[in-house]
């Protein structure tokens, strides 16, 4: 059995509307609330073996939360650009390609397509994933390389406001 929870990152700033998309970094409600999600995890115990993200700044800001909440240093981070607003086919292509020693990853990416990977998952369905919310699924396999044809459960789902 491997397990996935796919982060959605944290609030981002609007305060430059002249800063490119990419560049956009954490408001001070989404630098409060990574570290708080992310110690909701360690809270239920939750072990995560790998952290894989956007290398666009707001999602790296909130990775770098929740593995340094972790306990863990942030170079282990992993970084794929292709995370970028990337449809739910490169969440499949990331996951797919994780070394089988990983048993549970945190993947931190983007609206919409973060969404739209997290509806074709299972048969639980949200409308949008809010900011630094947290859907957690486990796959029937213990090779990554399963991961498209394998059964998933839903094992849940949080958010800031659930708290």
């Amino acid at each position: 059995m491997k397990t996935i929870y796919l982060v959605r990152h944290a609030k981002s700033s609007w305060g430059d509307l002249t800063q490119p998309d990419f560049d956009r970094p954490l408001n001070e409600r989404g630098q409060k609330n990574a570290p708080e999600m992310a110690r909701r995890l360690l809270d239920k115990q939750i072990q995560i073996d790998a952290f894989v993200t956007s290398t666009a700044k707001r999602a790296l800001q909130t990775a770098s939360h929740f593995i340094k909440t972790y306990d863990r240093n942030v170079e282990q981070l992993q970084l794929r650009d292709e995370l970028y607003h990337a449809p739910p086919s490169v969440y499949r292509e990331v996951i797919s390609g994780l070394p089988d020693s990983i048993s549970s990853v945190a993947i931190f990416g983007h609206n919409p397509g973060i969404t739209e990977f997290v509806n074709s998952l299972t048969s639980t369905r949200i409308d949008n994933m809010p900011t630094c919310g947290i859907f957690a699924v486990q796959m029937d396999s213990n090779r990554w390389s399963d991961f498209p044809l394998t059964r998933k459960t839903f094992l849940f789902f949080d958010a800031p406001k659930l708290g």
